[in-house]
């Protein structure tokens, strides 16, 4: 892969911006406890579904120690519909058990802390640093992955090797917009069965645009 230039990654950027100027994190959360458990609750599941099981979840268990020590059954059943629901409410008591007994109730604010809750990897961890500490971080879900590869950006499909490339080409500042900004223009423009390349604003600056894919 040649490296992309500054000015490049620059313009893409700046016309992802112009495009979804209220780029944001589209699950709804207070405090950073529920931005951690709608991200657990967000995989392989819509934003607009975890967003509907939380509205009532949240009210249910208000604080992390009402998760930690939630009937685990129960909890299984309250968010059964988010899918994987076994995994996910496991995942979900581990993190908040590990919140209550290492961090006196508070969600940690660093990678490496975030990274030793039990259920907890690298894009949740970047989601509650960028969204709810304002701390900078790349997400990768399918959305970054798939157009970081089909701009170029990268030749990886490790998540973490994206972020690595991605954190190069951006300055730090950039990082947790351009994860939004990106799945944006996934889920609208460029997504991932057939892309609408003719219609899309960055088609003159894409390696992809003329069919070569990246996948």
């Amino acid at each position: 892969m040649n490296k992309p230039s500054v000015t490049h990654t620059a313009q893409i950027f700046q016309r992802l911006h112009e495009h979804y100027p209220n780029a944001q994190c589209s699950l709804t959360f207070q405090r950073p406890h529920e931005l951690l458990i709608s991200t657990i609750l967000s995989a392989q599941c819509t934003d607009k579904r975890v967003n509907q099981v939380t509205a009532v979840l949240f009210k249910k268990y208000p604080t992390p120690a009402a998760f930690a020590n939630a009937d685990i059954e129960e909890l299984k059943a309250d968010i059964r519909s988010t899918g994987f629901f076994n995994h996910k409410a496991r995942a979900i008591q581990a993190a908040m058990q590990d919140i209550i007994t290492k961090y006196n109730g508070r969600v940690p604010d660093s990678m490496d802390e975030l990274l030793a809750l039990k259920g907890v990897g690298r894009k949740t961890a970047n989601v509650v640093l960028g969204d709810a500490f304002g701390i900078p971080g790349i997400v990768v879900d399918t959305h970054v992955k798939r157009i970081s590869r089909r701009l170029g950006w990268t030749d990886h499909s490790d998540p973490e090797k994206i972020e690595q490339d991605l954190m190069r080409l951006f300055p730090s500042e950039q990082w947790t917009l351009l994860g939004h900004l990106l799945i944006d223009h996934g889920r609208t423009v460029c997504i991932a069965r057939r892309p609408r390349c003719p219609d899309c604003f960055l088609n003159d600056l894409c390696p992809s645009a003329d069919g070569t894919e990246r996948h």
